[in-house]
């Protein structure tokens, strides 16, 4: 398609002005719609984080009001206790703390008075005296990170112990109103009581979910192994603490991370939520993965519905150009028939087929009356030699040699006769199968004559395929070129097959097939070249060194192969081999089924 024309340039245009149109709609679409869900999402989590964060406070508010249930026991713990009384008064409170606060492991209590420890794991208390008190309890700290839980020095525990993660709660107990400490409170709360918040606050496996606290220790993380150790990650360094905000968002690293402080007297922990950026754009891909198949659809439409609207309108303009080129070659009576529409174009092609008419009259007249006394004139000479003459006399003559009881002679006539009636009908470009047969068979016949019968003929012939159409005289050239080329008259026996069978696809294939002379390897593979790249001199190649007889075979199968491939175009094969024993050769010829020129 030329861009210069009026089509071209419609379509181009009608194209561009709705492609570019609808490809920046989508991608301004698809720009906004990421940005504002990333937005609502941001929103959405920081209420969630708010929420997460009341919840964890709250969790250590119980751990607090729990913890302060020891001051019940304050006096056994500023005394010290021996008796049997004593110690339960003590466990009592011990598991009582363990049952206000769900997932809480164990309970440690250390007096000082007399150097004894007390742990209440899991409902099951175990007492130890005269030893140190654990070190961890001595500082400050009132919320340890997350870790393997411990015996706290109790050795005879530690076999039986089993190590599960745990964040700890510990206080200094204080001789009230003073503030001298007369004991130490640990209370290890399992790290589920932690994940039954968080889990559900993110979506494992495609978002993860941080608790860290001001020493930048994780209280809470997706993978178990970064407990007890700094964490360290440039975004967390750039986006949360160089932040003074409670709440907040920013992207980094593909993520978008949304963050919650929580800072109180008892802790000072940030809840922070990672969302991969290709996680959260996720419904906006899938979005845009339909807009874009509405999108091809529409382009499918636009452009068809395009192109049929610029044919429409540019295809009178282009006929009444070959019309133009028609007149202009001499074809002065060209059929320029009538538009119906009404616009400019049609009134253009209405003006030109009324000029054409005037000259046609005007014109014309003079020049068809030369032109039909010129054709009387061929006529009359073609008259003269009509083949009729020679078919009337050929069937006078066979009455003759009926009369004289000499039937072989008429049955030889009659064949001549079929032939050169078959011939006669120029006109007609396609026959059936089954008159291409009844032609070949007058042919053999007259041969079978000639060479004394010193061969036979065998036919194999789907009788379904005899009403096909086929081109005119494609066989009897090739069946000619046997007796020219391949025919030996010092040899018994000689056969000629002829199969014609139905191939997949609506084709027909013909198959002629002797046990004649085979053609010389060397010249049967510049043949096969030959017929690869024109469809003439088919068998100059293939003379077998009888020089003699090459142009007119070679004539007779160009005709043949041209022919196929002008009314087939070029779907039509003719194949040339030496038979699988070397002794004979083989034509093969495939078209389709159906012809589309008719019968003249």
């Amino acid at each position: 398609m030329k861009f210069k024309t009026i089509r071209s340039k419609l379509i181009v245009f009608l194209l561009l002005a709705t492609i570019i149109p609808i490809s920046t709609t989508m991608l301004v679409s698809y720009y906004y719609t990421s940005e504002s869900l990333k937005q609502r999402i941001a929103d959405e989590n920081m209420n969630l984080l708010f929420q997460g964060a009341h919840n964890l406070s709250a969790l250590l508010d119980n751990l607090n009001r729990a913890s302060s249930n020891i001051y019940t026991i304050q006096t056994l713990i500023q005394g010290g206790y021996n008796d049997m009384y004593s110690e339960s008064r003590v466990y009592d409170a011990l598991r009582y703390m363990t049952t206000v606060v769900p997932d809480v492991f164990q309970v440690y209590l250390y007096e000082n008075k007399n150097n004894k420890a007390t742990l209440v794991t899991l409902h099951t208390p175990s007492r130890n005296y005269n030893i140190d008190v654990y070190p961890a309890l001595e500082t400050n700290e009132q919320l340890l990170p997350t870790h393997l839980s411990h015996t706290y020095g109790l050795t005879s525990l530690t076999a039986n112990h089993t190590p599960r993660h745990v964040f700890t709660f510990q206080n200094q107990i204080q001789k009230i109103p003073s503030t001298e400490v007369i004991g130490y409170l640990a209370i290890d709360v399992d790290i589920k009581a932690v994940t039954n918040i968080v889990h559900n606050l993110y979506n494992p496996g495609a978002e993860k979910f941080y608790i860290i606290d001001h020493h930048n220790q994780l209280i809470y993380s997706d993978d178990a192994e970064q407990y007890e150790q700094p964490f360290a990650a440039s975004w967390y360094n750039e986006g949360v603490l160089a932040s003074e905000q409670m709440q907040n968002y920013f992207e980094a690293d593909n993520s978008l991370f949304v963050y919650q402080k929580i800072k109180n007297n008892l802790t000072d922990w940030t809840l922070v939520k990672e969302i991969p950026i290709s996680y959260l754009t996720k419904e906006a891909k899938k979005a845009a993965t339909i807009n874009m198949l509405l999108l091809a659809i529409s382009l499918i439409t636009i452009i068809i519905a395009t192109i049929i609207i610029s044919i429409r309108i540019t295809s009178p303009v282009r006929q009444l150009t070959r019309y133009m080129s028609l007149i202009q070659s001499g074809q002065l009576n060209v059929a320029i028939p009538s538009v119906k529409q009404h616009d400019e174009i049609s009134d253009v092609i209405n003006r030109f087929r009324e000029m054409m008419n005037t000259i046609n009259n005007l014109v014309l007249r003079e020049y068809q009356l030369e032109l039909s006394s010129k054709n009387n004139q061929l006529k009359a000479m073609q008259a003269q030699i009509n083949p009729h003459f020679l078919n009337n006399t050929l069937q006078i003559i066979g009455t003759l040699a009926l009369e004289q009881n000499n039937t072989r002679i008429y049955k030889l006539l009659s064949s001549l006769a079929k032939m050169m009636q078959y011939s006669m009908h120029n006109n007609n470009k396609v026959v059936t199968l089954n008159d291409e047969l009844d032609h070949v068979k007058a042919y053999l016949e007259l041969q079978k004559e000639r060479y004394e019968n010193l061969f036979s003929v065998h036919f194999n012939i789907d009788e379904a395929l005899l009403p096909k159409p086929v081109p005119k005289l494609i066989l009897q050239p090739i069946v000619e070129n046997y007796f020219k080329h391949g025919f030996e008259r010092n040899k018994d026996n000689q056969q000629l097959m002829i199969q014609v069978s139905a191939l997949p696809a609506n084709m027909i294939c013909i198959k002629i097939s002797n046990n004649g002379l085979p053609i010389a390897p060397e010249k049967l593979q510049a043949l096969h070249q030959k017929l690869e790249h024109t469809a003439i001199n088919l068998l100059d190649q293939a003379d077998h060194d009888r020089d003699e007889h090459s142009i007119n075979s070679s004539i007779g199968l160009n005709n043949v192969l041209t022919r196929l491939k002008l009314l087939y175009d070029n779907k039509a094969t003719l194949e040339i081999s030496n038979q699988s024993d070397n002794n004979g050769t083989v034509v093969m010829i495939t078209f389709p089924a159906q012809v589309k020129l008719e019968r003249e």
